[in-house]
């Protein structure tokens, strides 16, 4: 971890894992802190899904240039910290450097696939949900086990996500605080 001025935290976790929601908090509890959420990007990206995660998932195949720009951007102002909602810790190579501390929410699939369900299809159908559900069985899961094995274990600290949100950023504040 490098130190300056402005810190940069990163929270990963699969989808549904709660990296929106803690970000949120963060932001909330963290003095002077700003939030970049990595949903609200459209990236260049792998046009196929499947086919990504089947090759192994590479952050790199993703363009970040516009939130490299907004992470440049917002280290010119006098924040103490810059929070990330980002999928990949320290794994892309054209973001790594600039993030001080990689956190991930180790969520339990189940309890992140319910929360997901409870977020996207309130108001879907039961077939567009089996359908999703089908998906996540046949394909989607691939990759969440592929962070469970490669953003889990490139993060500096691992917090159980199945703990109320109050605990998660808790701890995840405190460990921000150690190493100011």
């Amino acid at each position: 971890m490098k130190r300056k001025s402005t810190m940069v935290v990163a929270i990963g976790a699969v989808s549904g894992g709660g990296k929106t929601t803690i970000a949120s908090c963060l932001e909330d509890r963290l003095p002077n802190s700003k939030t970049i959420y990595f949903d609200d990007y459209d990236f260049n990206g792998p046009e196929d899904m499947i086919k990504w995660i089947d090759n192994g998932c590479n952050p790199d195949d993703w363009d970040l240039s516009p939130l490299i720009r907004d992470i440049n951007q917002l280290l010119t102002e006098s924040l103490n910290y810059i929070i990330l909602d980002f999928p990949f810790a320290y794994l892309h190579n054209k973001t790594s450097s600039l993030i001080d501390l990689a956190m991930f929410i180790d969520t339990p699939l189940d309890i992140a696939m319910a929360r997901r369900i409870n977020r996207d299809f309130k108001s879907e159908s039961a077939k567009n949900i089996i359908l999703d559900l089908d998906n996540y069985l046949t394909v989607g899961r691939r990759g969440y086990l592929n962070m469970l094995e490669t953003t889990k274990p490139n993060s500096d600290l691992i917090v159980d996500g199945s703990l109320p949100k109050s605990a998660v950023a808790g701890m995840i504040i405190q460990k921000v605080m150690n190493i100011r």
